[in-house]
């Protein structure tokens, strides 16, 4: 196997963009670390009973917590020069945190996508996808998926020295380049592009069904453009950059390229990684966006000296719908 470690181009640190890195892992672990604790004590306590869209959007809820709670490992490596004192073995760790949680979410919010499709489009014939088993079957599913298809990432991922520093090294710098260059593209189609499409075709198709029928209000309608753009802006913003810019980055390592152009290429993935991590925020989003009864029980937390007996003071809204279809 070919490592490519004796190139003549030589990566540029960019320690310059230590600040924005360490600025923006601390806003997202500042602000979503607590969301998503009082998200998931939400989902626990005021969501009874559970549907099958609560079911997933609680165990979106843990896999960002899980990514969330690593963040700070990411921040004192990028505050510390790009030099990871925490051993190997959490090197791989953070990373393989980093991946399950993006790729979890990707496949969870295609799956999300996938059961309003049905609902909303075929509602009679596939009423039976409502049911909550479906639910728990599909996140056992997705989260047997996602772990399989990151595994990889324990033996492609080391620590290695350098200039006396320890360098903790993304997939895109990974010694074993062959290896790595398959991998990120099967990983690439499979859990990017295809969850792209298949959020993409799903929200098309409820956007015209809603569009074009008779008795569809106008805040149902309304609340479905919220989300199809809600979801599509974190998959093009979020997760297209990091994914594309990945790709060219291992590409270019084995391509007779000026060192400017790699180190570019190099210099936009470092940006495009927090971004990725972004999708934090916009999962705390979807969690207010996809029903009423999330927004009335974040309200009866904070009326909770007034009021305590949160079951009664809940009201129906004109528009309200199952967080299933809203």
């Amino acid at each position: 196997m070919r490592s490519y470690s004796g190139n003549d181009c030589k990566d540029e640190d960019f320690l310059q963009v230590k600040s924005y890195l360490s600025v923006l892992y601390s806003l997202i672990f500042l602000v979503c670390f607590p969301g998503n604790i009082v998200t998931i004590f939400v989902y626990f306590v005021k969501m009874r009973p559970w549907k099958s869209s609560t079911i997933m959007m609680l165990n979106l809820a843990i896999t960002d917590l899980l990514y969330i709670a690593t963040l700070p490992f990411f921040i004192h490596y990028s505050a510390n020069g790009n030099n990871w004192i925490f051993g190997d073995f959490m090197c791989k760790f953070i990373h393989l945190c980093f991946y399950f949680n993006m790729y979890s979410g990707i496949i969870f919010l295609s799956c999300f996508s996938i059961f309003r499709f049905f609902v909303v489009v075929h509602p009679i014939k596939c009423f039976f996808i409502q049911k909550r088993r479906w639910a728990v079957v599909t996140c056992v599913v997705v989260w047997m998926i996602s772990l399989a298809a990151i595994s990889p990432l324990g033996i492609l991922i080391a620590t290695r020295h350098t200039q006396n520093r320890t360098i903790c090294p993304d997939l895109a710098a990974a010694e074993d380049l062959d290896t790595s260059r398959w991998y990120n593209w099967l990983l690439t189609g499979l859990a990017f592009f295809l969850p792209l499409l298949t959020v993409t075709l799903c929200y098309t198709f409820i956007i015209y069904t809603l569009a074009i029928g008779p008795h569809t209000r106008a805040c149902y309608k309304l609340k479905a453009r919220r989300l199809a753009v809600l979801l599509l802006v974190v998959f093009y913003v979020c997760f297209l950059p990091y994914h594309v810019f990945r790709g060219i980055r291992l590409e270019l390592r084995v391509r007779p390229v000026s060192c400017h152009l790699k180190n570019k290429i190099l210099f936009m993935f470092i940006i495009a990684k927090p971004l990725a991590a972004l999708n934090t925020f916009g999962n705390l989003l979807l969690y207010v966006v996809t029903g009423d009864n999330f927004q009335q029980a974040i309200l009866s937390l904070l009326k909770f000296q007034t009021n305590k007996n949160l079951k009664g003071a809940y009201t129906i809204r004109p528009c309200s719908v199952p967080s299933v279809i809203a």
